[in-house]
């Protein structure tokens, strides 16, 4: 009860930060690097579209040239999630719930890079970053306002504010179009695929992409379904439910479940393409060893430095990765227009990061890009489900896990956890 207790609270300060800045390795010189523009998403007011601060919603657009120019390429942004009243007011004073607080420039880079060298299937098409503003993976519909705190969960709406706002720009007419994102992003592929297809052209081409997207419900090292009550209150609180995939929920004990990847990808009919990390990164640190469950640090080391791992834990992560593989087996096994690049890095998010999208020493699996399995699985050039060896064999690896970023959320989420269990103990938390 104490370990459910701490989800929301945790989840906070923990999911709020999936998107990690992280060295990049191979990125064009800063001379070269795509600076786009924010567009705000005037008319969204008109269909109560609404960051959670109450903000106009926006997106970044870049526009197709020669023989992309009616091809698309949409990419949600990431950033966790926020379920319960002080989580997402914390996060509407932040770039994650106000457009407000963004950038106006973002960097093209990765999949949304205009430079054939580094991007060579999509450098020319449309490409549109979606920002991410509402704390449920662009799928509530729900308002809360008390009197003196008033938070719109509008993720749904500004989904489709700012597909009508496209559609006159060129995407009505799109020929092939692919629908991506990272992270809580690449969660919303999965909620939002087929409802893209939806709304373009008969004839069009239309397939989806999730890049560390794929969320699992499992167990977490104290044995809890910490991340299936977190989704639980987010679904609850950020009215998801009516949103998600009808077949899922009339298919499932518990309509929420359909908000985990693995329940609803039976149910989508668009072709898909799953980018992932057997050890992502964020799931081992929030999903199989979240800070409730090792209170006296046991994993302390082995979460910084996957060769600190004993026995027991190495076997642990092995476990999680066969779980995995179990849960995707259905649909390595019988999708004929899916694909798949599984790796076995310590990382999360490679779409959109140069250095492993595409560079000379880019993770590979069969010695094939990440970049160039997409390709070849959107193109239909040739079968394109590739699934790594598991941990340590890939040398190819650019692991996030030690990083300094990740060193300071670890310290952060430790003491947070510390001062819930002893509140006398005060002490600043900085990441």
């Amino acid at each position: 009860m104490k370990a459910k207790a701490m989800i929301g609270t945790l989840g906070g300060l923990l999911i709020l930060l999936t998107c990690a800045p992280r060295r990049i390795r191979s990125q064009p010189e800063p001379e070269q690097r795509r600076l786009v523009n924010m567009t705000l998403v005037r008319n969204a007011s008109s269909i109560g579209a609404y960051c959670l601060d109450g903000s106009l919603p926006a997106y970044h657009f870049d526009r197709g040239f020669g023989a992309g120019a009616r091809n698309w390429l949409l990419q949600f942004e990431g950033g966790g999630w926020c379920n319960d009243i002080k989580s997402c007011l914390d996060r509407a004073a932040t770039r994650r719930g106000s457009t407000r607080h963004m950038s106006r420039l973002e960097v093209f880079s990765g999949i949304l890079s205009n430079n054939a060298s580094f991007n060579p299937d999509f450098y020319n098409w449309n490409r549109v970053k979606l920002r991410y503003c509402d704390g449920a993976s662009f799928a509530g519909d729900a308002v809360f306002n008390n009197g003196t705190t008033l938070l719109y969960f509008r993720g749904q709406r500004i989904w489709q504010a700012i597909i009508l706002d496209l559609l006159p720009k060129g995407l009505a007419h799109a020929n092939k179009a692919l629908l991506s994102g990272c992270s809580a992003g690449g969660l919303a592929t999965f909620l939002h695929c087929d409802n893209f297809a939806n709304y373009l052209p008969k004839n069009a081409s239309v397939k989806c992409l999730s890049d560390a997207g794929f969320f699992l419900d499992a167990r977490d090292v104290a044995l809890n379904h910490s991340m299936r009550y977190f989704y639980k209150s987010l679904v609850s609180l950020q009215g998801v439910q009516d949103n998600l995939n009808k077949n899922c929920t009339s298919a499932v004990g518990y309509p929420e479940q359909c908000f985990f990847p693995q329940y609803v990808l039976p149910y989508i009919r668009t072709p898909f393409f799953i980018l992932n990390s057997a050890y992502d990164v964020y799931q081992f640190h929030h999903i199989l060893v979240p800070p409730a469950a090792d209170p006296h640090g046991h994993w302390y080391h082995c979460k910084l430095d996957p060769k600190a791992c004993n026995a027991v834990q190495i076997a642990t992560l092995q476990g999680f990765r066969k779980y995995m593989l179990q849960t995707l087996q259905p649909f390595f096994m019988n999708s004929t227009s899916g694909g798949m690049f599984l790796n076995s890095c310590f990382t999360h998010c490679q779409s959109e990061s140069q250095d492993t999208w595409l560079a000379p020493d880019s993770p590979r699996v069969h010695n094939k890009s990440i970049s160039e399995a997409v390709g070849d699985w959107y193109f239909s050039r040739r079968i394109s489900k590739e699934i790594d060896c598991a941990y340590p064999c890939d040398n190819t690896c650019h692991n996030q896990i030690g990083t300094q970023f990740f060193l300071k959320l670890e310290a952060a989420a430790q003491e947070l956890f510390f001062q819930q269990r002893f509140p006398d103990s005060k002490g600043p938390i900085s990441i």
